[in-house]
């Protein structure tokens, strides 16, 4: 059935977009896959996405909201009492043991930056948006370096089938929060007063 006035088409065709490299993977997803989908006219995907990149990085970024929710809502990173690596593996098995369909479709769709340049700038705000909410606990190395350690944990769990360990992860991060602390200079301590 045609629809004169739908605002919503455009959410529609990603959603359905996902559901697609979800089912069959990003090999699977075309513009046609996504109109049949999204039981739409060819022609809408074409409209609103004039490339097949144009909907992928829609889809992308619809998809990484997953982790980014995640991270908003765990207010605890914020807290400069809280201990970072505990908070940040706590995260990292809430996410892994929710949607793990979800966090495999973000995988999916993040790591095909690697063969669709189109996606790089995507994928690379991810690590930016995150490595910036963690530079506020550590500094902007430390905090890439925790962004890098966290996708490695995460794609090994996804690629081996290994269940994901909480105490090795928080080990690990602590290492490199720990490794930063060791490098930094201790301030001068005061000489002592005499008498």
């Amino acid at each position: 059935m045609a629809r004169r006035h739908d605002p919503g088409r455009r959410r529609r065709i990603i959603d359905a977009a996902i559901r697609v490299v979800r089912s069959k993977g990003i090999a699977g997803l075309t513009h046609r896959s996504a109109a049949a989908e999204a039981d739409v006219p060819l022609g809408s995907t074409t409209y609103h996405f004039k490339t097949l990149d144009e909907l992928m990085v829609a889809a992308l970024r619809q998809a990484g909201e997953g982790f980014a929710k995640a991270v908003s809502a765990r207010g605890a990173l914020e807290d400069p009492h809280a201990d970072l690596a505990d908070e940040l593996a706590r995260l990292l098995g809430e996410w892994l043991s929710g949607d793990r369909a979800g966090v495999e479709l973000e995988y999916e769709l993040y790591l095909a930056a690697l063969r669709r340049p189109a996606l790089r700038p995507v994928a690379a705000e991810w690590c930016a948006g995150l490595a910036d909410r963690l530079a506020r606990r550590t500094d902007p190395v430390t905090a890439r370096a925790l962004v890098a350690l966290m996708d490695g944990i995460c794609l090994q769990v996804l690629l081996t089938g290994t269940a994901y360990d909480a105490e090795y992860a928080r080990e690990l991060l602590a290492r490199v929060i720990g490794w930063d602390r060791e490098r930094r200079p201790a301030p001068p301590r005061c000489p002592p007063r005499s008498p």
